[in-house]
């Protein structure tokens, strides 16, 4: 079994969550080797998968028990109905046959191939909670007596196993921030650090990744900082169902195709280590045929590549449709998102694996893509829905950014995008003047605002503020770059007078609401709607030419690249490599074939194809949802 880093720079592995396809949360119970074994076959060998995800559910494994005396009084804690052992396995309520079913699972990975996530404590899973009986009516996650004991089978467990080659990383378990509540990002942090350190103190050799679902940037209690300094890796489990603003237009429009990347780059920028799509999927067949789920698949592949998510782990193995027990027979979205069916055949997805291994195995070492702008979050925000539009237009307008929080250092870039602004207090006096020093110093500064209050404004903007009111309709608006008129939803209305800046844009009655103005060497352009949240919460929202604008503001900073395009809906990363050369990722993020027209800066070619059809006359021809890989080379430097 080749072993597999799922953490390197320039690695990118596919997988799979597995529940045995006979049973679901039920196999260690229900448990049938055979079947595990034929299940681990077809993963490798038909979907030609490298990871599994593997869950051992916690009250099967941890099966403690709380038994009563007279009038209710806590008398022991057994392991089910026997007394607790004395090894080590045995001091920590662990069942030892379970311990023998999960070796046999690691060995049969091995034998297949497939390298093995163990997802600890498993105490939700698919909208169920399972903990042990001892546990039941306890919050798990605050309470010292669970916490006690969740440390204690960590710690076990990983010792138990450390040494098995199989296992590749070990994380919390399977969304832990669902088991429980807690009430504040100390409750959730101090949780996180002692189960994490128990872990590390059992195997400091593996990476320890987060599992979580939609940890945030600046809202409590669960945040991507602090999952970044406890955890080697971030993991975003992005379903359009239960993420923001997500599920508003098709799977395999922009939108959608754009998800995972977008959330996973926002988990590793701010949180300052890698990020995996360790969970994702169309949720079934009601939200798009097995076809476009398939085309959703091989979109969200290239897009996971070209932007460094290191993996890919599709939800899940198999369908659940034939099970009764809860919760399949609760959740209709839980029961048809296989890549196989119940009876072992194929759905498209599979193939569209397969075809992606055998690309990712042609493509050389991919670097890092290049950025060309840094977009600052700020508190008072819907920070997901402000940075995922941003992404989408950025993408649109053929730049690429990155994504930081406004009480971080300041990355240095040539743009910086502080979209959306609100608030009174956000960005706080000193962020705000350390990013106009980056201004005055040669960067250029986008902002757009929905209700802030910004000190100093005038001086920075080049715009007098008269008035403000609240508005009772759309802003109509209109640009001397774009053709036609454009209506965007905005809360706040500002009276401008112009003291310096040069306006590009107007509402209907000329009250200016777009604008440039010098500050030192550098340029402030100035958006006086709040584009980036009318346009997340819109269904087709980005349909319109709205990325014309970010285009506008990132001229000078795209001016370093090395191929173009003109369609909003062809995405673009350039990936530098040593010898100088570049390796260009083209994604057509659109549900439709289309030729794109391209165009190279002065000096350079297309020296090599290195996937998908050769472009003719500098235009390139997708099929819907695919993509192109080209070497790049300055012909001026080589022959």
């Amino acid at each position: 079994m080749d072993k597999i880093d799922l953490l390197a720079e320039g690695t990118f592995s596919v997988g799979c969550n597995y529940w045995a396809s006979h049973a679901g949360t039920r196999m260690w119970s229900d448990w049938r080797p055979e079947v595990v074994a034929a299940d681990f076959k077809q993963l490798s060998t038909d979907a030609g998968l490298q990871v599994v995800r593997i869950f051992p559910l916690w009250p099967d494994f941890q099966p403690l028990k709380m038994h009563f005396g007279g009038c209710g009084h806590r008398q022991e804690l057994r392991c089910g109905e026997a007394p607790l052992g004395h090894d080590e396995l045995g001091k920590a309520g662990i069942d030892p046959v379970m311990m023998e079913r999960f070796a046999f699972v690691l060995d049969e990975a091995a034998r297949h191939g497939l390298t093995v996530i163990a997802s600890l404590l498993t105490g939700w899973m698919s909208g169920r909670l399972y903990v042990p009986p001892a546990f039941e009516n306890l919050n798990v996650l605050a309470d010292p007596f669970p916490i006690k004991w969740e440390i204690k089978f960590v710690k076990a467990f990983v010792k138990h196993f450390k040494s098995h080659p199989a296992i590749t990383a070990w994380e919390f378990g399977n969304e832990c921030n669902c088991m429980g509540g807690v009430k504040n990002a100390d409750e959730a942090y101090l949780w996180a650090a002692s189960v994490g350190d128990a872990i590390r103190a059992s195997d400091p050799t593996r990476p320890l990744l987060s599992g979580m679902h939609s940890v945030q940037a600046y809202k409590q209690p669960w945040l991507i900082e602090d999952q970044g300094e406890i955890c080697d890796a971030l993991t975003t489990h992005p379903y359009p169902l239960f993420t923001p603003h997500c599920q508003l237009d098709p799977v395999d429009g922009m939108r959608g195709g754009l998800h995972a990347t977008a959330e996973s780059r926002l988990y590793a920028d701010v949180g300052g280590k890698p990020c995996l799509v360790e969970e994702i999927g169309t949720l079934g067949p009601m939200f798009g045929s097995r076809e476009i789920a398939a085309n959703y698949v091989r979109m969200s592949l290239m897009s996971s590549l070209a932007h460094d998510c290191h993996s890919f782990i599709w939800w899940c193995a198999y369908d659940q449709d034939h099970l009764t027990n809860t919760p399949y027979d609760w959740n209709a979205c839980e029961r048809e998102l296989g890549i196989f069916h119940k009876d072992r055949s194929p759905k498209p997805v599979a193939a569209a694996f397969k075809e992606f291994r055998e690309f990712n195995a042609r493509l050389p070492h991919l670097p890092p893509r290049s950025t060309e702008a840094v977009c600052v979050l700020t508190d008072c925000q819907d920070n997901w829905g402000v940075a995922y539009a941003s992404f989408i237009l950025a993408k649109q307008a053929g730049f690429d950014l990155e994504f930081q929080k406004a009480n971080q250092p300041l990355k240095p870039s040539p743009l910086y995008l502080l979209p959306s602004l609100t608030g009174g207090h956000s960005p706080t006096r000193s962020q705000w003047l350390g990013l106009l020093e980056a201004v005055n110093n040669g960067s250029e500064l986008y902002l757009s605002i929905a209700d802030p209050m910004l000190s100093p404004f005038e001086e920075i903007i080049g715009l007098r503020v008269s008035r403000r009111s609240i508005r009772s309709h759309e802003a109509e608006l209109a640009f001397d770059f774009m053709e036609g008129a454009f209506r965007c939803a905005a809360s706040v209305r500002l009276e401008l007078e112009v003291v310096g800046a040069e306006v590009h844009g107007r509402e209907t009655d000329g009250n200016p609401c777009f604008s440039s103005f010098k500050l030192g060497k550098g340029t402030v352009h100035f958006l006086s709607v709040s584009l980036e949240t009318a346009l997340v919460v819109k269904p087709g929202g980005f349909d319109s030419s709205w990325w014309r604008l970010y285009r506008r503001v990132a001229e000078r900073a795209m001016s370093g690249r090395a191929l173009a395009k003109t369609s909003p809906t062809l995405g673009i990363t350039e990936h530098h490599e040593a010898d100088g050369s570049r390796t260009a990722m083209l994604i057509n993020y659109s549900s439709k074939a289309e030729v794109f027209a391209l165009s190279l800066k002065d000096g350079w070619r297309v020296s090599e194809t290195l996937w998908g059809e050769k472009p003719e006359q500098m235009k390139q021809s997708l099929p819907a949802n695919g993509a192109a890989a080209l070497r790049l080379i300055n012909g001026r430097d080589r022959t």
